[in-house]
């Protein structure tokens, strides 16, 4: 069996409110699904996304600019087209849509696999456990007011959530009334994480993080820009509080320069930027090598099996941007995310669904 066509479909979402963090505002997501197709008749499927819609042409000109990589290949020959996709890429760059181009061919080379197999991503890379605690992504934004945020909090938690995550402003004055008021209304026992999606330098985040600390923050994500190392490093020896960061760092490699300069105590790949399942898994066992734990990024329906995989998982990140866009739906059971035994993702794209939304 060969790969023998590749098909990108585009996709635009309205959102049905605006949401808001530190940086950004975002009413619509644009999404690009990828078919590798066999002379077998079987499909691998993956999906990524960007949340700005200028952006999508570039997403699907750099997939079928390593299309060559992938034609002709075996859907086990993972680790073949890794190496010739790094060639390919060698003038324009190791990070940024480079690599986002490898990831979405990759994801739906791991799917392709486990379809031939009969067997789930997570059986394929050796499954460490059958569920994966989760934690709610969603919400609590700050476009929100704070009466809202503690009403979805709670909600959140009534729904068998084990954690919610709060975006933050980066000032005091803005942001340690909603903590309290979300703190409130989820209990002591619920954890809650912060992110201010780079929007403080060190010192400020050092401020902010030691006036979080009576509300017992789980972690505080990305407190300073995702390139600044040192400042993250800095930030994470000053607080007790533990820092994550991760969703904007490429490959092994950025990984590697993460944990060798300390800058988080938290790592947190994304499937579109790390390099895919295989790449993520290498991220995995670096990670464990510097006792660190793994916390995934957005994307839970493929998420989810890699992070089966690996034994220093701690928490999925859970949030409902792509479930539109699939037949099936994640299972939650106590707050925590069920490993389906369909095979490759165990979740189909609905073609339908994404034509209804061609841009």
């Amino acid at each position: 069996m060969k790969i023998a066509n590749l098909v990108t479909i585009p996709a635009v979402r309205t959102l049905e409110r605006p949401i808001g963090n530190a940086t950004a505002r975002i009413s619509r997501m644009s999404y690009l699904a990828i078919r590798l197709e066999t002379d077998a008749g079987l499909v691998g499927e993956n999906l990524i996304f960007t949340i700005r819609p200028e952006q999508l042409p570039l997403l699907d000109a750099m997939v079928h600019v390593l299309r060559e990589a992938v034609i002709g290949r075996r859907p086990d020959e993972t680790a073949a087209f890794w190496t010739d996709a790094w060639r390919r890429i060698n003038f324009i760059g190791f990070s940024g849509v480079s690599i986002m181009g490898i990831s979405a061919i990759d994801g739906a080379m791991w799917d392709l696999r486990g379809k031939a197999a009969g067997l789930s991503v997570s059986q394929l890379a050796g499954r460490a456990r059958a569920r994966v605690p989760a934690y709610a992504s969603g919400g609590l934004w700050l476009t929100q007011t704070i009466d809202e945020i503690a009403r979805e909090a709670a909600d959140l938690v009534a729904e068998g959530f084990g954690g919610v995550k709060l975006r933050l402003a980066g000032k005091a004055s803005v942001d340690l009334p909603r903590i309290e008021a979300v703190r409130e209304a989820i209990g002591p026992d619920v954890a809650l994480m912060v992110d201010v999606n780079q929007g403080l330098d060190a010192k400020a985040a050092i401020r902010l993080g030691r006036q979080m600390e009576q509300y017992g923050i789980a972690w505080f994500e990305e407190p300073v820009a995702a390139h600044d190392l040192a400042h993250s490093a800095e930030v994470a020896r000053a607080l007790d509080v533990p820092i994550a960061s991760g969703e904007n760092e490429y490959t092994i490699h950025g990984f590697r320069r993460m944990a060798e300069a300390r800058a988080a105590d938290i790592l947190m790949p994304d499937l579109q930027r790390v390099g895919g399942p295989s790449e993520f898994l290498r991220v995995g066992a670096l990670a464990a090598a510097y006792d660190l734990p793994v916390s995934s990024h957005l994307f839970p329906e493929m998420s989810l099996q890699v992070m089966a995989s690996l034994p220093n998982a701690t928490l999925l990140e859970h949030v409902d941007w792509f479930a539109p866009f699939y037949r099936e739906s994640l299972e939650l059971v106590g707050g925590e995310a069920v490993l389906p035994d369909r095979p490759g993702w165990g979740f189909s794209l609905d073609y339908d669904r994404l034509r209804h939304h061609a841009p």
